[in-house]
Order: C-alpha cells, then sequence, then structure tokens
C-alpha cells in the first residue's frame, strides 16, 4: 500500500492487550506463513512454513530438516522476517525476529506432531521421521516487532471502500492497521510469564 493508504488504515490508539489479542487471532488463524532469510550474498530467500507453536507472547517454533540451506542462511544472519496473508478477509502480518536453531529432543519431542513424516521420508531405523529423528531441528523465531492489518469491515464494506476510492481517487479504508514495537512486544511476553497457570 503507498503511504496515503497506509495513514488512511494505521490505528495505534488501541491498547497494548487488544493488539497482542488481534495479532493472536490472526497468526493463529492462518496455517502457512511466509519465512524470509538471508543468503551470504545478501539475496533474501522466503519459503513457506507453518507455525507448529505460539510460545511466550509472539515467540514462534518451526520444524526443519537440519540438512536444509535455511539452516546456512540463519548461520549467517539470524534475522528473518515472517509473512501470514489471509486471501478471504485480506488480513496480513509482517513479524520481524531473530531465529535460534535448537535440536533439543526433549523439546522436539514435546512440539511433535505426527504429520511430520510427511516432511521426513523413512531412510533407515534412526531416520524414520519420528520424534528421535536426527534431521528433525526446531526453528525458534523470537519477535522483534509485529505489523497487521486487522478487517473490521465486512467484506461487501471493503468492496465498497475500494470502488469508492477508484471513483473519487481518495484512498480506501479497509481494515485497521497496527504495529507493536520492541517495547510492546516485551511486555506481551512479560504479561505471558505472570499469567496464572490456569488462565
Amino acid at each position: 500500500m503507498t503511504s496515503e493508504v497506509t495513514e488512511k488504515n494505521r490505528d495505534d490508539s488501541v491498547s497494548t492487550e487488544k493488539k497482542l489479542d488481534e495479532l493472536y487471532a490472526l497468526i493463529d488463524g492462518i496455517d502457512i506463513c511466509m519465512f524470509t532469510t538471508r543468503r551470504a550474498d545478501g539475496q533474501l530467500v522466503t519459503r513457506p512454513m507453518q507455525v507448529q507453536e505460539r510460545r511466550s507472547g509472539t515467540d514462534m517454533w518451526f520444524v526443519t530438516d537440519v540438512e536444509t540451506h535455511k539452516l546456512d542462511e540463519l548461520a549467517n544472519d539470524p534475522h528473518v522476517n515472517l509473512g501470514f496473508y489471509n486471501n478471504k478477509s485480506r488480513e496480513w502480518v509482517s513479524v520481524s525476529g531473530t531465529a535460534i536453531l535448537s535440536q533439543d529432543r526433549d523439546l522436539i519431542r514435546g512440539l511433535y506432531k505426527a504429520d511430520w513424516k510427511a516432511w521426513f521420508p523413512e531412510q533407515d531405523e534412526r531416520r524414520n521421521g519420528g520424534p528421535d529423528d536426527p534431521r528433525i531441528a526446531l526453528i525458534l523465531v523470537e519477535a522483534q516487532s509485529a505489523h497487521y492489518l486487522v478487517n473490521t469491515k465486512s467484506r461487501p464494506a471493503t468492496l465498497f471502500q475500494v470502488v469508492k476510492a477508484i471513483v473519487t481517487g481518495s484512498a480506501p479504508k479497509v481494515g485497521e492497521e497496527r504495529t507493536l514495537g520492541p517495547r510492546e512486544i516485551q511486555k506481551a511476553v512479560r504479561m505471558e510469564q505472570e499469567r496464572p497457570l490456569n488462565g
């Protein structure tokens, strides 16, 4: 979107708690994100990945194969971007953060899902797609900032705004665009750590 459209849709006047609720709902409602890393030559590389679990506020876990090129890219530069897009609602999320690789077997067993076997075909007794498969590793993305658009209108109302913008030459109001900066991300982690176990 152009800066005029961005300004028309920007609304950071809501509380951090509301922004977090909206952000969590958006991330949890989109199965696949586009995970962007930087190669050693400076080129960006994006691939689809699925969030396995969201923890500690906006931090997210992903599963990967230790033999993929993305691990070389992360070793060179751990900064990543996660892009989420819901085609039906036109809502989107962009999360910038730092990736940390883990091969902790207890952690892998705790997050393991049976459908991982599809991505780790059986090769031998050890490389069988199970939780102890040495190819399986986890990537934790520690979020540093997030930017998103939440749709506050019905689809017909959004379409009307776009048509109206075309006719009048003005910027359309298609949703609420919000930003969570590093302080709000840190607050999200603290809030989650302080939450009672039953709540």
